[in-house]
């Protein structure tokens, strides 16, 4: 039975929200249920429609969450390394290594995107818009934000920041994600690496700014 206040509300809304994580990650969105949720959560299937209308109404809550942890950690990645740059090169390519890493180390929370992916087309527009918003396209207009200060210091000649964040993205970290298959198998840290310097120095080979320097290669 749903709790009607008290210490007891927050947690089960955190348990039911864990819970569908896991079950729409595990299942997708159009075979997940709210009777599979309220048994993964351990409780009625009516204290989950107390605290969320409907599934599509879980899942935007829960997509939303997700990713917007994930952008957070990778906010927290640029703020490493590129509010002060020092070795151009190896800041940007241990942002990408750092970046990928955190994508494939997830867990529930790559399997809940891999799961936006794969059926995209069965999933509300509404909430498809507000994960990117919330996710990809927050962390690109982060990096192109960046891109556009070290532009700014001479580090990079950058003319479009947005579509510098999506060249470097492509560069250094979709070749990760295609091989792990968007961090449902593993990929060897050399790899990772390989793809970042690789990524890096091609990046620089277009952007590089007067103060950049010479990327090896």
């Amino acid at each position: 039975m749903a709790t009607t206040g008290g210490a007891g509300r927050p947690e089960k809304r955190k348990a039911i929200t864990r819970a569908a994580t896991t079950v729409f990650g595990r299942e997708g969105y159009v075979r997940a249920s709210m009777d599979a949720i309220a048994a993964e959560a351990g409780v009625s299937k009516r204290t989950v429609y107390n605290h969320f209308a409907d599934k599509e109404t879980l899942f935007l809550s829960v997509a939303l969450q997700n990713s917007a942890e994930l952008t957070e950690r990778i906010r927290e990645l640029m703020a490493k390394y590129l509010d002060r740059v020092v070795d151009l090169r190896r800041d940007l390519t241990d942002f990408a290594v750092e970046r990928a890493n955190a994508v494939l180390s997830a867990g529930e929370h790559g399997a809940l995107g891999r799961a936006i992916r794969a059926e995209v087309a069965n999933i509300p527009v509404d909430v498809l818009e507000a994960w990117l918003e919330a996710g990809p396209v927050a962390s690109q207009r982060d990096l192109a934000q960046h891109f556009a200060a070290l532009s700014g210091r001479g580090l990079l000649a950058v003319e479009d920041g947005e579509l510098a964040a999506e060249q470097f993205t492509l560069l250094t970290f979709h070749g990760v994600a295609e091989r792990s298959f968007w961090g449902a198998l593993p990929v060897a840290s050399e790899e990772v690496e390989r793809i970042a310097t690789a990524g890096v120095d091609a990046f620089l080979r277009i952007h590089g700014g007067p103060g950049a320097g010479r990327p090896a290669g």
